[in-house]
């Protein structure tokens, strides 16, 4: 299974439309995670026309995104990988530590909300954040991160530059 993770796309702000390069990697999503700050539901119905998507709300995101479906909180299977979703996943110290609490079942958590990528692993467990495709902030390249899923195990994580 192939999954897209993006966070923090700021539409109409930042997200017009999806960005062309981020279009080639969701055409090959069998489903895509949005970790937060859509900021407005029409990306993830955009987003659909791709792949089945499951998103959390950011802290700018309005009621629009919750009445889309998007919780603070989700937890799914992903071809039998424990996968939890939140957008704001405090500060960095202790990071790892603490979405471990938040999500003792997880295998992998992703997250969003600073627009920085991050890929950490310890004690059984990995946190990921994708970084923005759209608001790198003062990062080198808008990112999204590419997951591949089989049987149970996350086979491949990569964060990949888009911009």
């Amino acid at each position: 299974m192939r999954a897209v993770v993006l966070s923090d796309t700021h539409a109409p702000r930042r997200w017009k439309s999806c960005p062309p390069e981020v279009a080639r990697h969701l055409r090959d999503a069998d489903v895509i995670l949005h970790t937060g700050d859509v900021c407005t539901a029409d990306v993830l119905d955009e987003l659909a026309q791709y792949a089945p998507v499951h998103a959390v709300l950011g802290n700018n995101d309005g009621p629009d995104v919750a009445a889309w479906g998007a919780p603070e909180r989700l937890e799914l299977e992903l071809a039998g990988l424990k996968v939890a979703m939140v957008h704001d996943s405090g500060q960095a110290k202790g990071r790892l530590a603490r979405m471990g609490r938040w999500f003792p079942d997880a295998d992998l958590v992703v997250f969003g909300h600073s627009h920085i990528p991050w890929d950490e692993s310890g004690d059984g467990l990995r946190i990921l954040n994708p970084g923005s495709p759209t608001d790198r902030r003062r990062q080198p390249h808008g990112t999204i991160a590419l997951l591949d899923v089989a049987d149970g195990a996350l086979a491949r994580a990569e964060i990949v530059p888009v911009t």
